[in-house]
């Protein structure tokens, strides 16, 4: 509590000090446009001997050039080197035309505009196309003496297909997540299309989404931003996804197995929360006992199915007598597939080399357990407290 504190009270004081220092400067400028009155004497102004007429004046250029302030600061420094470089180039054009006007044989008043005018023009329009090409430059190429900290965020892209699924939020609100979730204004359209489709598993399913999205704002930990960068040219949803994530640096929160294909190909890097949930799932040993509930029929002969609390398919062997009830079973083999885990098992009072062998089936494939079946006495069970007697 005091740590987060102590963070949260360092831009409150840094805002303060910016503050004062922007009152000061002002204060600076009107003090010397009183005392110097540099508009005294002006033939343009009727009351130029009155001081507070030059502490005015002072006054007005201070806001401006502290507006100019507050709108350059919002420039990353690769624009900022950009415009610079721009402008420099652009004055050293107009100095070097300049040159060549003034040896022309013209009204002095005319050279004079024209140079004014031509360097004004040289450096506006070297400033402006030096700033929009900015974003080309290449500050590693300096050693690391310049960093642009924008290059450096961590942004992370939110696919519609995630957003549905809603575990993003959990992870979000564990903490896991770190960086700022960008939700791109074109996946907000899509999503708000779903939720008026007229099917409705569909609506029901965009409601969803819209509904993780509030949880996910509603969080004061996360940074939520929404951008309007859309891709005209770009059809599909998933290319757009893409082509933002190049353009920000950033990185693909996904579900869609094919969207993390391409974005590889592309470049792009991905988080995949089903990569993600599998990581995380349990270890399961052979010889470890578990409590399952068989919910259908296997694909061969007196098999039935189960699942666990995270997807994972279980099959036992001799369990469809057992349909819609539940089971102790022991772990005799654990298959690890693309699309996740397959654990077989045998029931619990079965002798263990009752289920053919130790063998169990696949798509009509035979296959042994990865561990031989234990002699001696049970395993311990993990789930249930009735005494356990030895086989």
């Amino acid at each position: 509590m005091t740590g987060r504190w102590g963070r949260a009270k360092i831009p409150a004081i840094m805002h303060a000090n910016v503050v004062i220092i922007r009152l000061v400067f002002t204060g600076i400028l009107v003090a010397a446009g009183y005392f110097l009155k540099p508009i005294s004497g002006s033939p343009w102004f009727p009351y130029s001997g009155d001081p507070w007429i030059s502490a005015s004046v002072g006054f007005l250029i201070a806001l401006c050039i502290i507006v100019f302030e507050l709108r350059i600061r919002r420039a990353s420094l690769k624009t900022l080197i950009g415009a610079a470089i721009g402008s420099i180039m652009g004055i050293v054009g107009a100095f070097l035309i300049g040159i060549l006007i003034s040896r022309q044989e013209m009204d002095g008043d005319v050279k004079t505009f024209l140079t004014l005018a031509l360097t004004f023009f040289m450096a506006y329009v070297g400033l402006m196309v030096g700033a929009a090409k900015g974003d080309y430059l290449e500050l590693s190429a300096l050693g690391g003496i310049l960093t642009d900290k924008a290059s450096r965020r961590d942004l992370k892209v939110l696919d519609t297909s995630v957003i549905i699924d809603g575990r993003i939020a959990d992870v979000a609100e564990t903490g896991f997540l770190t960086g700022s979730l960008i939700i791109p204004q074109f996946i907000l359209r899509e999503l708000q299309q779903v939720a008026d489709s007229p099917d409705s598993s569909k609506r029901q399913r965009g409601r969803r989404g819209l509904d993780m999205l509030n949880r996910l704002q509603n969080n004061s930990s996360l940074d939520i931003q929404i951008v309007e960068t859309d891709f005209p040219s770009v059809r599909e949803v998933d290319l757009k996804l893409i082509e933002l994530g190049k353009q920000l640096d950033a990185v693909i929160v996904t579900n869609d197995f094919n969207l993390n294909k391409v974005s590889q190909l592309r470049g792009v890097s991905v988080l995949n929360i089903n990569e993600l949930a599998n990581a995380l799932k349990p270890v399961v040993l052979p010889g470890e006992a578990m409590r399952v509930f068989i919910l259908k029929e296997g694909k061969e002969y007196n098999q039935g199915v189960a699942y666990l609390d995270d997807g994972t398919m279980v099959v036992v062997d001799n369990a469809r007598r057992l349909i819609g009830k539940n089971a102790d079973i022991a772990v005799t083999s654990v298959l690890q597939t693309t699309a996740g885990k397959m654990i077989f098992g045998r029931l619990w009072e079965e002798p263990e080399n009752s289920t053919n062998s130790g063998e169990h089936r696949i798509n009509g494939a035979a296959r042994r357990p990865s561990r031989e079946p234990r002699n001696g006495p049970s395993p311990v069970r993990l789930t249930d407290t009735e005494p356990i007697t030895e086989t």
